[in-house]
């Protein structure tokens, strides 16, 4: 949300404006001396963005130092649109308008009617404005009902009811573009555009003006344009004309995370693991959110997986909160005081995400075995990775034929440390999840045992039986 007001004692008027000193600058310009300034202070560039560094980023930098428009072209859910977004911070906090204006004219150099007319009859006392950057950046998500006049304009009926006639350009309702003059533009899902749609912003790329109806209107526009796009759609389902294409400046292909550490940070980052003060809130152990990166990761690269589509990085974050939301279930129905994610939570992630996914057709009715299958292979995977060099020796030879620890959604992590005693090296194991051992709470100690315990019985050391709503670990 922008602020309320400029800084006290902003230019209110063109003069006090001249006599600021302020230099007007085309948006391109502006966000290449921002990009610039704090590439040379080592600044965050782009806050947010995880995995781009070395591939999507640069060709983003060199886009903009560039002055091009951009379109972004990757699959579902890698962050195309948050990309955009980011663009808003390296434009100046701050910017003078001519007061009252839609197209946000800046007071050096009016380019619509009434602006002119202001500045000419106002000179030096013509009232300046000053817009948040926040408010300079227009997102549209592109669907085939968008017509040329949302983006663009078109005759405003009720002007002319109130007396203007057809010609005077003050008829014009100006779209999204003109009403972002000075700002950035985005559309969402371009291809999605109707192709005569896609025919009204040739002139905003190239000759960087609008023209409304049969109006000898043209107004010069200052505007940088990015669009959005999956590949399947740009080449198939819809299409980009070739001369918007070739308006274009640059054309970036996003991807997934590539190392497991960025999709580890994604689901952080994204994922809403805790609630606010008046509710509960809920603690997701680092070797969980690792399990589900991994699932994540490897649901992207199953065969049985339609990989045209993408899976969404949504599809990590809905995974991680639904199984905090699992936990906060569990410890509002048993009492627990503090609500911590344990493996017992993560089968509730297949029927939340299933649907997020689309698969081979040969897959069909399978859907939930071959996510089960995925989900368990991550969690081993997790394991050995995690808990690999760590001795469980004496774990595993707690169990003779009469011992057996019982688990499930709504077991309290307390009967579960209480089923087992003292159990030796679980120090050692918890340090290995990465829960210190300053931090441990029965809750934590519980999600690291039952990891453990799901760990063994996937390697076959543990045997495992559900029964009714209840998990039972015994000896094999």
């Amino acid at each position: 949300m922008s602020p309320a007001a400029p800084p006290a004692g902003s230019p209110s008027t063109l003069k006090e404006l001249r006599d600021s000193g302020h230099v007007q600058k085309t948006i391109k310009s502006e966000l290449r001396d921002n990009l610039l300034a704090r590439m040379r202070s080592g600044e965050d560039r782009f806050p947010g963005i995880i995995g781009f560094d070395d591939t999507v980023l640069p060709q983003m930098e060199r886009a903009i130092l560039a002055g091009h428009d951009v379109v972004l072209l990757g699959e579902r859910g890698q962050g195309k649109t948050r990309l955009i977004r980011t663009l808003v911070q390296l434009l100046d906090e701050w910017t003078p308008t001519v007061a009252g204006c839609e197209i946000n004219d800046h007071p050096y150099d009016p380019v619509c009617t009434r602006c002119r007319l202001l500045v000419e009859e106002q000179g030096d006392s013509a009232p300046v404005a000053w817009k948040h950057r926040d408010d300079r950046y227009a997102e549209k998500l592109a669907t085939p009902d968008v017509s040329v006049g949302d983006l663009i304009g078109d005759v405003d009926p009720i002007k002319v009811a109130q007396g203007r006639v057809l010609g005077d350009p003050e008829t014009v309702h100006y779209g999204l573009v003109p009403r972002t003059n000075r700002g950035i533009v985005a559309i969402n899902e371009l291809p999605d555009l109707a192709e005569r749609i896609q025919v009204a912003l040739l002139n905003v790329l190239e000759e960087r003006d609008i023209q409304v109806r049969g109006y000898t209107l043209r107004l010069p526009l200052d505007v940088m344009l990015l669009a959005s796009a999956n590949p399947e759609d740009y080449t198939n389902r819809g299409r980009i004309i070739t001369p918007l294409k070739d308006r274009f400046g640059a054309e970036v292909r996003t991807h997934y995370p590539i190392e497991l550490e960025d999709e580890l940070n994604v689901v952080t980052q994204e994922a809403l693991i805790e609630w606010g003060d008046d509710a509960v809130s809920a603690a997701l152990p680092e070797h969980l959110i690792e399990v589900i990166a991994r699932f994540t990761r490897h649901v992207r690269e199953s065969p049985a997986v339609d990989n045209r589509s993408g899976v969404s990085a949504r599809f990590a974050v809905a995974a991680a909160e639904t199984v905090a939301a699992s936990a906060v279930r569990r410890a509002a129905l048993t009492g627990e005081e503090v609500a911590v994610a344990r493996v017992a939570d993560l089968p509730a992630i297949v029927p939340a995400v299933q649907g997020k996914v689309e698969f081979e057709t040969a897959e069909e009715g399978r859907e939930a075995d071959v996510l089960e299958h995925l989900l368990r292979r991550a969690t081993a995977d997790t394991f050995r990775s995690r808990l690999g060099g760590v001795e469980l020796g004496p774990l595993v030879d707690m169990f003779d034929e009469a011992t057996v620890v019982e688990t499930g959604e709504l077991v309290p992590a307390t009967d579960i440390l209480e089923s087992l005693g003292t159990i030796p090296g679980l120090g050692k194991l918890l340090t290995a999840l990465g829960i210190d051992e300053g931090a441990e709470t029965p809750g934590l100690a519980a999600a690291g045992l039952e990891f453990a315990l799901e760990g063994l019985y996937l390697l076959r050391r543990l045997s495992k039986e559900e029964i009714d709503d209840k998990i039972v670990y015994g000896s094999r």
